[in-house]
């Protein structure tokens, strides 16, 4: 039964009268012993008034303008939490801080591991699943992930209805590209996929149709943008990536949030978006996930920082820590980082989420706590608001409030914000999913178009002697398909769990429906799937098979798929000392060519692939990334020129291992002087991409050659179509700082548009600059732009030769 915080003082002031009245009683009117404290009868007396006013009460109770304001959808989100608060125990309050795995997933645990929690599957050794069920039942669990089904979400939320205060539980998932890993969902490209249209709309639909497909299948919380800045390229978790450039990843990042989000995430077909993994994942001492990072604080403001900002410009409401430590803190302890820059400097008004088990690995890996209760502390205390996942973290934290060594003002601040989200979603009045419903919401048409679309401006065609795109034939030519990523779901990436085949187009099927409509005769042989184990006879039976054919296509690149984690070579915890092909795959291309069949490459990789024998030998090689449901026939609408290839790389590819690390936005001093037996310039420079048709573009003009202050200034630039073919450019700005108190990148990112273009045709495009877009922190760290010349510089790609430029002049120090 609830009471009102008004009730609650009311009856204990009447208690408080009862008891001195009662006292006076028994001191001026000896006669009137039956209100004697000491009279037996007194207690009775108490006992009849307490009745009375319980009746009392209950009457209260049962009057519309005394239920709960917080179960009161009329009133203000504000208004609901201070009331439900305000009746919450601090047991209470830290419980919504806690997250538990979902209880299939539990099941899969393993209960013969040795540990306390079963780092790959959650399993809790002094936790049975019935365990977790009650503790939702009472309340004690405030929010779940790795939650597959509607059928289980469902199940969680009533167990939360059971509890005294009746507050929803918030699932979260892993939804990087779609809600993949639900089967029967849209899965769109990978976001390093994504990041190769250089279209930033297209983030932010795939944020807006993604969070539909969430809420029809339980979910209201996915772990994702990645914004993580790549610097090294052996990382496996490149292709939840946006690249290697701050600004296209910020921008990116903070559209696909916006997409979530819709403003406040405030309704029913909305979703909190998480930006992850602050910070600086992307360039770990060794490309190992969760290894140590050391990255001078000028690195983070001006590299790893900035998609933050744009994150939180952009309302992001939860941010998700790093499993590294930088400068030897880890990122789950910093205050510097979650509480003075986010939180103070830039008024992050959303929650913090650790990441699997990283409080407790302040202890068990990190070694800067004694054990989970001081891990707990730190995190908190530092500013973390919820726990990924598992027991003894809340004890941990009741135990330091109730010791004054945690201020129950973090646990408020924690408690409110999590709180908040699940009024904004509408849990409490809409908890549960239609499971009939939920069916017309998933893989709908509209959002198999945008998975389609996307893909299809995703792919970059690396390289074109001439034989691409295949022409229409009317002599029956025969095209060979193999390789281990031609005909199974390794288009569909990492974070994806095993989808319906009929939702699923694998590259071989794209390029057989399509090619038989243009004359062509397709054959598949499967060379093995395994690109860990590609047996030698499976090579040489698919290089006989190929001599008959006309054109062979072969299919190579790297496994993400998690669900076949022996067979992985990319991926999350799955990275890479070398950057070629894995295994036997290129002697499959090899034999293949030798057979003097041309051979055409179509690479299916979460991260780029270093293969220099390739570019030199191979006629022509398209990069597709991870594109999704759909990706198959995304790729074959390209080879039959269906489709004109636009996409560009969002990375640089290094031509080998040794060349690391290669990023376009290097300083002056990084190859000033030679290797010895190696270039040091890139296979592909970041922003590169080829066309079927050619692009030719213009000096660029501004429209003041001088900047003063805050005013915008244009540059505008003409781009032509002198080719054969309509297509899309992707036209690109960099800016250089020339004279600096501390030295600046070669160049600068600092704006890309699409444009379309019919043969022949010209168009002028516009970009616009300002003091914002110049500033850097200076030698004694003042973010500002400094007097003297930026040379401007617009183009097809980062490659100089591809640009051309332009000089502002910033005429006095301009502070920010």
């Amino acid at each position: 039964m609830f009471y009102t915080k008004k009730q609650k003082e009311l009856f204990n002031r009447i208690m408080k009268q009862i008891n001195k009245n009662v006292e006076n009683s028994s001191k001026e009117n000896n006669k009137m012993k039956i209100l004697s404290k000491k009279h037996p009868q007194t207690d009775t007396i108490k006992m009849i008034v307490l009745c009375a006013l319980l009746m009392l009460f209950v009457s209260f109770k049962t009057t519309k303008n005394d239920d709960p304001i917080y179960l009161d959808p009329s009133k203000s989100v504000e208004a609901r939490v201070a009331d439900l608060m305000s009746r919450m125990t601090l047991e209470d309050k830290v419980y919504q801080m806690n997250q538990f795995v979902g209880l299939e997933h539990m099941k899969k645990g393993n209960p013969n591991d040795v540990k306390e929690n079963n780092d790959a599957q959650g399993f809790y050794k002094t936790l049975s699943v019935n365990d977790v069920s009650k503790m939702c039942e009472e309340g004690k669990i405030g929010s779940f992930l790795h939650v597959l089904t509607a059928k289980e979400a469902n199940y969680l939320q009533e167990l939360a209805l059971k509890s005294p205060l009746k507050i929803p539980v918030l699932i979260g998932i892993d939804a990087i590209h779609g809600n993949a890993l639900v089967s029967g969902t849209t899965v769109y490209p990978s976001p390093i996929g994504l990041a190769s249209t250089w279209n930033d709309d297209f983030l932010y639909t795939v944020g807006k149709q993604t969070a539909k497909e969430m809420r029809a299948t339980g979910s209201h919380w996915t772990f994702t943008p990645n914004i993580d800045i790549l610097r090294d390229p052996r990382w496996g978790r490149v292709g939840e990536t946006f690249g290697e450039d701050p600004f296209m990843v910020g921008n990116m990042g903070a559209s696909m949030i916006r997409g979530f989000q819709q403003d406040d995430f405030t309704g029913t077909e909305k979703v909190i978006a998480c930006a992850k993994h602050m910070i600086g994942g992307g360039e770990s001492i060794n490309g190992l996930n969760a290894a140590p990072a050391d990255i001078s604080v000028r690195t983070l403001r001006e590299v790893h920082l900035p998609p933050y900002k744009k994150a939180i410009d952009a309302g992001v409401y939860s941010i998700m820590a790093a499993h590294n430590e930088i400068n030897g803190v880890p990122s789950h302890m910093s205050k510097w980082l979650m509480t003075d820059v986010l939180r103070n400097e830039w008024n992050f008004q959303g929650f913090y989420v650790s990441d699997w088990l990283d409080i407790e690995r302040l202890n068990t890996l990190h070694h800067t706590a004694k054990d989970m209760k001081e891990a707990s502390f730190l995190s908190v205390d530092a500013g973390m608001d919820m726990h990924m996942h598992g027991p003894k973290f809340t004890d941990a934290i009741i135990a330091s409030v109730k010791e004054g060594k945690l201020s129950i003002n973090r646990v408020n601040d924690a408690c409110r914000k999590i709180l908040t989200a699940k009024f904004k979603l509408g849990l409490f009045e809409n908890r549960f999913v239609d499971l009939e419903k939920k069916k017309e919401l998933l893989f709908t048409e509209e959002h198999k178009a945008t998975a389609l679309e996307s893909a299809r401006k995703g792919i970059v065609l690396l390289k074109n002697n001439g034989i691409l795109p295949l022409q229409k034939t009317n002599s029956k030519k025969k095209i060979f398909v193999t390789g281990p990523n031609a005909n199974n779901q390794s288009i569909l990436g990492d974070w994806h769990a095993v989808q319906p085949d009929e939702n699923v187009t694998t590259v071989y099927e794209g390029i057989k429906t399509l090619g038989e409509t243009k004359g062509y005769a397709v054959n598949f042989f499967n060379s093995g799937e395994n690109i860990r184990n590609i047996k030698s006879s499976k090579i040489k039976e698919a290089s006989e098979k190929a001599k008959n054919a006309d054109y062979a296509i072969v299919v190579v690149g790297d496994n993400s798929m998690r669900y076949k984690w022996k067979d992985k070579t990319a991926g999350e915890n799955m990275a890479r000392a070398s950057l070629n092909l894995f295994g036997k795959q290129l002697d499959l291309v090899k034999a293949i060519k030798e057979t003097g069949t041309p051979v055409i490459i179509v690479l299916v990789n979460g991260k780029p692939i270093s293969e220099p024998w390739l570019e030199e030998n191979i006629p022509a090689i398209l990069e597709s990334w991870e594109p999704g449901n759909l990706g198959g026939q995304a790729v074959a609408e390209v080879l039959f020129g269906e489709v004109n290839p636009s996409g560009k790389l969002p990375l640089t590819v290094a031509r080998s291992v040794g060349q690391l690390r290669m990023i376009y936005n290097h300083k002056p001093s990084a190859y000033f002087h030679k290797y010895a037996y190696e270039k040091k310039t890139p296979l592909y420079p970041f922003g590169f991409g080829l066309s079927y048709t050619k692009y030719t573009y213009g000096e660029p003009v501004l429209s003041n050659a001088s900047l003063s202050g805050k005013e915008k200034i244009t540059v505008s630039v003409e781009v032509s179509n002198t080719g054969e073919f309509d297509g899309e450019e992707i036209a690109q700005l960099y800016i250089r700082d020339n004279v600096s108190s501390a030295t600046r990148p070669v160049k600068e990112l600092k704006g890309y548009k699409r444009v379309a273009l019919k043969a022949g045709e010209t168009k002028k495009v516009t970009f616009s600059l300002n003091a914002e877009s110049l500033a850097f922190y200076d030698i004694n760290m003042v973010y500002c732009v400094e007097p003297g010349k930026f040379t401007i510089m617009t183009g097809s790609s980062s490659n100089s030769k591809d640009l051309k430029k332009v000089i502002l002049t910033v005429n006095n120090k301009i502070e920010l």
